[in-house]
């Protein structure tokens, strides 16, 4: 019997080691258990560091001792409630439920990739795809299955349009135009991080703060997706034979009511734009008060981005609603919303084990400790500036092979490595940046991201024997041409010292 290549055998160890990863939720159970271990541990030997901002020595804190075991119990509910990212990322849910519970969603993306010429259809997908992250996984669900069939439309194999859809969506996670709940998720961690360290004192992470990096990489992104696809990936899918598997083949139109809902969404969301553009400008403007610079003059419209981030969502999906039909009375609002939250169930108990453990760790110093140390480690090797941030992309991309949840991971990474790179002179948003580029470039590629079934399943309507091996192979193109380019793109940002975000660099003052 004929052994099976290098690369399927990878493949397929992988598939194991990540399948038997246990729930992200009971990952953090088990990390912080650890932590509890550890910092008994630690405390035993007498290990410490000295802060190196105030020079005060940092010991370990033993979390067996009665006192800590007594604020594990009392602290847990406010650990849980006062977990930065909760009440943001549910916020913003809830105006994305109303967009995506009227069609407005579905009803976009269907517009904007069947409406293109041949010419930009390649490109449009991709961009598509990335744009999709306003609305958080919905495009994951809608374009894949949307450009297969339009790509049929145009003569071209139906796999290369769900290719492209795919890395545009999940290979270009982070990237987007706009703000999207994952900057919200992201920067409440990273918050946490600041805070329990004590490097910076004060410190305010911007909600915004990778805005302009992420909103440079969309474009580049799409360039590199549209040359991959054109280039490698349909030439190796070859001529497509018309065959299909399942229901036939159409191309899914608008109807009149939809239109009507798209047209008074597309005005809805301009006169949404417009009042978020005056409430940032007018000097009467309630969010803006006194300050030196613009950027302190507009503290209060940043400190304001979840709740505007919810509204450019929720308006235009009750102008869409109602135009079309589908929002009859506010009980039709009301269900959208909750909708929203109840598929949000796994995200809640996710919050609630990290928020234990994002607080154990921070009690215990260990976080601190392990950062100083690290940071003086790195460089004693020398490993500082662009070679420390390509080392953590790469670390973020091959950690994201076997877990897949950007949240999770960043819950565990960010307390460690915000301050370990604080300490070599780079802002917390910074490190936030990296680790994004890291944790998308690698999603089409994993087993275990959680709708790589979904895309399997689109995939086998049209090549029923392919297997998850077939799609990795597909998109591994992708996931290696947008980690070198939007790695080289971080590096330019950085050589330039242009900003990542408003009023944000890479490069702590001073």
């Amino acid at each position: 019997m004929r052994k099976a290549p290098v690369s399927a055998r990878l493949l397929d160890a992988i598939e194991h080691i990540g399948n038997r990863l246990p729930h992200p939720a009971t990952l953090f159970v088990i990390f912080a258990v650890l932590v509890v271990i550890a910092s008994a541990i630690a405390a035993q030997l007498g290990i410490s560091v000295t802060h190196p901002k105030d020079g005060s020595l940092i010991l370990p804190v033993n979390l067996l001792e009665r006192e800590q075991l007594r604020r594990m119990f009392t602290d847990a509910p406010r650990n849980f409630t006062g977990f930065a990212p909760l009440g943001t990322v549910l916020v913003t849910m809830l105006g994305i439920g109303v967009a995506e519970g009227s069609g407005l969603v579905s009803a976009a993306l269907r517009a904007l990739v069947t409406r293109v010429p041949r010419s930009l259809l390649t490109a449009t997908v991709v961009f598509a795809g990335i744009a999709a992250h306003t609305a958080a996984d919905a495009g994951i669900i809608v374009l894949p299955p949307l450009a297969a069939l339009v790509f049929i439309a145009f003569g071209r194999h139906p796999l290369a349009g769900v290719a492209a859809a795919f890395a545009g969506v999940a290979g270009g996670f982070s990237a987007s135009l706009l703000p999207v709940p994952l900057d919200v998720l992201l920067a409440g961690l990273t918050q946490e991080a600041v805070d329990a360290s004590r490097m910076l004192p004060g410190y305010r992470v911007q909600l915004l703060g990778n805005y302009w990096f992420m909103a440079a990489a969309t474009p580049l992104l799409a360039v590199v997706g549209t040359w991959i696809t054109s280039r490698i990936v349909e030439p190796r899918l070859g001529v497509w034979s018309g065959e299909t598997h399942g229901a036939p083949v159409t191309t899914p139109t608008a109807d009149a009511a939809e239109r009507r809902g798209l047209r008074a969404a597309g005005v809805a969301a301009l006169a949404t734009f417009a009042t978020i553009a005056m409430l940032a400008a007018a000097p009467w403007s309630p969010l803006r008060i006194e300050g030196a610079t613009t950027l302190d003059r507009m503290k209060p419209f940043f400190d304001s981005i979840v709740t505007l981030v919810m509204l450019v969502t929720l308006i235009p999906g009750l102008a869409f609603g109602i135009a079309a039909g589908r929002i009859r009375s506010d009980h039709d609002v009301a269900r959208m919303m909750s909708d929203s939250m109840g598929q949000m169930a796994t995200y809640i108990v996710l919050a609630f084990t990290a928020a234990q453990f994002v607080n154990w760790f921070a009690w215990s110093n260990l976080g601190a400790i392990i950062a100083i140390s690290g940071a003086e480690q790195l460089r004693s090797w020398g490993l500082t500036r662009a070679p420390l941030l390509t080392s953590f992309v790469m670390f973020s991309a091959v950690l994201d092979v076997f877990i897949a949840s950007a949240s999770a991971k960043w819950a565990i990474l960010a307390p460690v490595f915000v301050p370990m790179f604080t300490l070599l002179g780079f802002t917390p948003e910074a490190t936030q940046v990296v680790y994004r580029i890291g944790d998308s470039v690698t999603n089409v590629v994993t087993p275990l991201m959680p709708y790589m079934p979904f895309v399997l399943a689109t995939v086998q309507r049209y090549s029923p024997r392919a297997g998850t091996g077939t799609v990795i192979a597909m998109m591994l193109p992708y996931a290696l041409a947008f980690l070198v380019f939007w790695t080289a793109l971080l590096l330019l940002f950085y050589g330039m010292h242009w900003p990542i975000g408003p009023g944000v660099g890479m490069r702590l003052a001073g």
